[in-house]
């Protein structure tokens, strides 16, 4: 294999996503539990996600909300209104999240909040005291900043310097401690990215995972194609003392075993060759959005969740008791026009979880999968000259499934500007950026303990949670 050959063949496996991923045995799942981990990456706006619908709160909310506050009314589009009430009224979801208002009502959604990296508890007066040492073991870093943002929440630990847990993600650390099987439908993340091993990257439904490995064609049948194939596999089994041809080979074999084992199930699109009817029916059931009807299939995020509803399915197949997905969602920086912007992405947040948890139904698998929100900060109470919002800390996460103990948990923040809860420390800053109650790492904490990392390993998993009196939340089941 010449230089340029080797490069063709290593940059597909690399879009394979199979370094240095080792796949779990195939076999039929004992137990089985899976975490669905859904990034939406921006900042999404948690307080229009979940709002207060008791009398003092929700009159808060509105006279500091103002043109942003949802509505107990309804408008033409369910931009804003009508709020959908849960459980007993005190709560109530945007109204595009309405697929999910009866899941909550079955207890099988529950609402985290004020959500946010921190290394300790945080007081008003802690930031304040805090907020200008540069020192990572009081403070998280670069608040308030996208990319350094998004790194904290997944890496679960508000540090990525090597005394913790440097550039991993808390999802490969559960799974390295597990022994689950970790999957992207979304790319590259710091969330997948272990010390060990990483997720496996998958591409959407209808594509072929072979892709770039044009030169193996399993399913040839004209002899010089059978010849091409045969020598290709042959590489992998030619002896050598080149450790970087041996590595290649390494590489090549996971990357044959996942396209032999998953491909299929990766290419399989509604009503195709592989498909599953009722997955498919739960995708494609339209829900009335505004004046129009759409599917979770016919959305980025639903087709993601479409693909692991597919795995999930065949887990037998996939190989593992325990498996670990990842899809995302971007848009929500909603610094402008916020209201109909966040209403066409909550659009897809609610009805590709409402399809994915019909599924899970359809499969017997509800209490065995759960699926949970992450975003890279929540957004300021108070809004801007513009419609929008800007960057704010402390957020509302929703946790959907079976295993769920639904409704809300955690300390939800006094609705004052400058209030104990507010980040603004001088008069001007007084914007409503909450400071968390609830550590990145309690909320991961909860989910790798319902996946069955032990309170001790949890520990190593999350070097901060130590700092925590409580370090399960008890949002989830045993």
């Amino acid at each position: 294999m010449d230089r340029r050959h080797f490069l063709r063949a290593a940059g597909a496996l690399g879009a394979l996503g199979v370094t240095p991923i080792s796949l779990p045995v195939a076999q039929a799942a004992t137990g089985y539990r899976a975490l669905v981990a859904v990034m939406l990456y921006g900042g999404n706006d948690g307080m229009n996600t979940v709002v207060p619908l008791d009398a003092t709160r929700y009159a808060q909310y509105c006279s500091v909300r103002g043109s942003l506050a949802l509505l107990k009314t309804a408008d033409t589009e369910h931009v804003r209104g009508p709020i959908a009430p849960i459980g007993d009224g005190s709560w109530g979801l945007h109204p595009r999240l309405a697929a999910l208002q009866g899941l909550a009502d079955a207890g099988r959604l529950a609402s985290v909040f004020n959500v946010g990296p921190i290394v300790r508890p945080t007081t008003r007066s802690d930031f304040a005291a805090w907020r200008y040492l540069n020192d990572a073991t009081k403070l998280p870093e670069a608040l308030f900043s996208h990319s350094d943002q998004q790194k904290l929440w997944q890496n679960g630990a508000a540090r990525t310097d090597a005394s913790t847990v440097g550039a991993t993600g808390w999802g490969a650390r559960v799974a390295e401690k597990s022994g689950a099987g970790i999957y992207s439908f979304s790319g590259n993340s710091r969330f997948g990215t272990g010390a060990t091993r990483s997720a496996l990257i998958l591409p959407g439904p209808g594509s072929q995972m072979a892709g770039g490995l044009s030169a193996w064609q399993p399913d040839a049948t004209w002899a010089p194609n059978i010849a091409l194939s045969n020598a290709f596999l042959m590489t992998m089994k030619a002896p050598t003392t080149d450790p970087l041809f041996k590595a290649f080979a390494k590489l090549r074999g996971n990357a044959l075993d996942a396209v032999g084992r998953l491909g299929g199930i990766v290419a399989a699109t509604p009503g195709g060759t592989g498909s599953n009817s009722a997955i498919d029916t739960a995708f494609q059931r339209g829900y009335a959005c505004g004046t129009a009807t759409l599917t979770a299939y016919s959305q980025s995020l639903g087709k993601q969740l479409y693909q692991v509803a597919k795995m999930i399915a065949a887990n037998a197949t996939v190989g593992g008791s325990r498996h670990i997905y990842f899809v995302s969602l971007g848009g929500f920086d909603t610094h402008g026009n916020q209201p109909d912007q966040h209403a066409d992405l909550l659009s897809q947040v609610g009805i590709g979880l409402a399809s994915f948890h019909e599924a899970m139904a359809s499969l017997g698998l509800t209490d065995s999968v759960t699926s949970f929100t992450m975003s890279d900060f929540g957004r300021t109470f108070k809004p801007n000259s513009s419609s929008g919002t800007d960057h704010a800390w402390g957020n509302t996460q929703l946790v959907l499934g079976g295993a769920v103990n639904g409704g809300g948990w955690g300390s939800y923040p006094e609705l004052t500007l400058g209030g104990p809860d507010d980040a603004g420390i001088s008069s001007w800053e007084y914007q409503g950026r909450w400071i968390p109650t609830t550590s990145v790492d309690q909320y991961a904490a909860t989910l790798g303990g319902w996946l069955g990392l032990s309170a001790s390993t949890l520990l190593t998993v999350f070097p901060n949670l130590g700092n925590f009196a409580t370090r399960d939340l008890g949002f989830m089941k045993a």
